[in-house]
């Protein structure tokens, strides 16, 4: 039996256009990005002598949804990008680019037409915040519906739009394995405490447990409790504020002490997971699809030419390590933080499917079809 693929398909209201496409995922392999292209089906009686257009669009949304009601919420269009597809502009053999394509053509027949966008290389990745009492998110979209012109303001029953999502997996080579330490002077005390934590690596994958090593040199003349080992997401919203998001996504809290003149040699394990904090507001996760789970959001990669502003929303996760230096005066708390990444694996490619049998995925509807 050969493998198969799932093609995606809506409608809009009035049937009058309709897209197809193989994959909602699209991956920034940091030197590209793989483009988009999908298949338009349209009922010439419905568009009526109308001109049909597709739209790819990267839109940065901040702001409650009943705010957007009101046209307060804050939206800014990062990407816009449009294509006639109907009548075409050239043969649409030129216009074909993948062998996806070419058999969904072959199956819908003479009113189906292919389009093909490439993403620009500076666009965010799709990222969103957990619903909450702010909504902040980059959203991608491609977009199909006949108008005279594409300025015109489509009719929503005759317009249908479909999400799709950015997406990248960690490089090949990760950097050196993080660490960081401190040393703290106390009153009253001749000799420091050294507090010392490291990571195994820089990079990790969503579900992956992580184990933290802890090395805690207590020389002074304080004891030290309440050692705690949490992992944090660190979200910084730069394109319309200066907002941030700090979250804790796993946590530990120890029984473990240094008492004075000790130390204290230890591994934690620990496994970030949005499983464990789905009632949590406000954590960043990557972009939802329709009828699809997500996860928590990957570590933001910010390439060299790229202002950090039209990313929107940055990203980033590290390791806290706090303890209390309990003394006669009072207690102090002491805290280390290593930063980490934390991403997708890139898939096997013996995984991947060359040309597949279709099956065709109605989103409207829960029937499968068999291209």
């Amino acid at each position: 039996m050969s493998p198969k693929h799932v093609i995606y398909k809506k409608l809009s209201r009035d049937k009058s256009v309709g897209v197809y496409m193989g994959k909602r995922d699209f991956v920034d392999h940091c030197d590209f990005v793989d483009p988009v292209d999908g298949v338009v089906l349209i009922d010439p009686e419905q568009v009526k002598g109308k001109k049909v257009y597709v739209m790819l669009s990267c839109t940065f949304r901040y702001g409650r949804d009943d705010m957007d009601v009101l046209g307060m919420a804050f939206r800014r269009d990062i990407f816009l990008s449009s294509r006639q597809v109907y009548p075409p502009l050239q043969d649409k053999e030129r216009s074909v680019h993948t062998k996806v394509q070419e058999k969904i053509l072959r199956k819908l027949g003479d009113n189906a037409y292919p389009f093909f966008f490439e993403f620009p290389d500076n666009l965010p990745c799709s990222v969103c915040l957990h619903p909450g009492p702010t909504d902040v998110g980059k959203v991608n979209n491609v977009k199909a519906f006949c108008a005279e012109n594409q300025d015109e303001k489509a009719q929503k029953r005759s317009s249908v739009r479909l999400a799709i999502r950015k997406i990248q997996y960690a490089p090949d080579k990760g950097g050196a394995a993080p660490s960081a330490e401190t040393t703290c002077e106390f009153i009253m005390s001749d000799k420091p405490l050294h507090m010392r934590v490291s990571l195994e690596k820089e990079m990790y994958y969503h579900g992956e447990e992580m184990n933290i090593s802890v090395d805690i040199g207590n020389s002074s003349n304080r004891n030290m409790k309440d050692l705690s080992v949490s992992v944090e997401q660190v979200t910084n919203v730069v394109l319309y504020s200066n907002d941030k998001y700090i979250k804790t996504v796993a946590y530990e809290e120890t029984m473990d002490t240094v008492p004075s003149g000790t130390s204290l040699k230890k591994v934690y394990t620990l496994c970030p997971l949005l499983d464990h904090n789905r009632e949590r507001l406000g954590l960043a996760l990557d972009g939802k699809l329709k009828h699809e789970d997500t996860n928590l959001a990957s570590s933001s990669i910010v390439k060299d030419e790229v202002l950090k502003e039209i990313l929107g929303m940055l990203v980033a996760y590290r390791v806290v390590v706090k303890c209390n230096a309990a003394g006669i005066v009072g207690s102090s708390e002491v805290a280390v933080e290593v930063p980490f990444k934390l991403m997708h694996p890139k898939p096997d490619p013996g995984e991947l499917i060359t040309l597949p049998n279709l099956i065709l995925q109605l989103f409207s509807f829960s029937t499968e079809h068999e291209f």
